[in-house]
């Protein structure tokens, strides 16, 4: 994985943390998942104006990605109603990874080097180890958890469909503007259908999310689709998830969630993957 690569992957994961934590942070979680996911709009738009169409081979994972995406953001916003952003993220994000690595070997023919299969195991499992600990009241939380490894799932699925689909499609930006358009779509049908007061509301108080979570957001997912044309997959998905290091710097000092040993010591080892990622040659 090259420098721009691996720099372009960590920046996607800071936005990635960024437009998470707008919304577990909210009163209004529901209002502003989709801000966030409307808010890809203005440049999803720009997007497909100055980039490529993809090419018709790529169809079939674009309607995909679409799916997996929305099935995303709704079993997402179902998770953050359970538990802590410390808790929800690190166990949705930290099962992704090794899901992809996994089937990338098995399935897609793809070789990783010894170094690289490493790094991927330790960054799952420290992320997944930051899940263990106990939510903010003391007890343990176990619907939040299912809800969290349900998210994974959708995590791994989107992330090997939106690699190969931006490969196929011979443009990543053209790709996931019209991925990103799609999900906006169904993310307003369904809120015109149970909630239009809040699709209204997306003029004033989802405002400041629409444009600053969904440009985030946009962002985050376009660099990491770029990446995955650029290194393998497994290792781009992987990395991707260092996000939850942001996540839980943003959990304790925004969100007031409390900071332990445990989870000190899950970041050090999140930590110790990457470093064994990027030694990779």
């Amino acid at each position: 994985m090259s420098i721009l690569v691996f720099c372009a992957v960590l920046a996607a994961a800071l936005l990635h943390a960024a437009w998470n934590a707008m919304v577990k942070g909210a009163t209004d979680k529901q209002l502003n998942m989709a801000a966030v996911v409307i808010g890809h709009l203005p440049l999803a738009l720009l997007a497909i104006v100055f980039s490529p169409a993809p090419s018709l081979d790529s169809l079939p994972y674009l309607l995909t990605g679409i799916a997996l995406h929305f099935g995303y953001q709704i079993t997402l916003l179902n998770a953050y109603g359970a538990g802590d952003l410390t808790q929800i993220y690190p166990l949705a994000r930290g099962s992704a990874p090794m899901v992809v690595a996994l089937v990338s070997v098995l399935f897609l023919g793809v070789t990783l080097q010894p170094i690289e299969i490493m790094g991927v195991v330790t960054i799952g499992i420290g992320i997944l180890s930051i899940a263990l600990v106990r939510r903010s009241d003391g007890l343990r939380n176990a619907k939040g958890a299912k809800l969290a490894l349900i998210t994974g799932g959708f995590i791994a699925a989107y992330s090997l469909v939106d690699g190969m689909g931006a490969r196929v499609a011979g443009t990543a930006m053209g790709f996931y503007g019209w991925l990103a358009v799609g999900n906006a779509a169904l993310m307003a049908g369904l809120m015109a259908l149970r909630a239009p007061h809040q699709l209204r509301a997306l003029r004033t108080d989802g405002k400041r999310v629409f444009l600053l979570g969904g440009s985030a957001s946009f962002a985050a997912f376009a660099l990491v689709i770029w990446s995955f044309t650029q290194a393998p997959i497994a290792l781009v998905a992987a990395l991707r998830e260092t996000s939850i290091i942001f996540a839980l710097l943003i959990g304790v000092f925004f969100l007031k969630e409390r900071l332990n040993l445990a989870k000190v010591a899950s970041t050090a080892i999140t930590l110790l993957g990457v470093a064994l990622l990027r030694l990779a040659k």
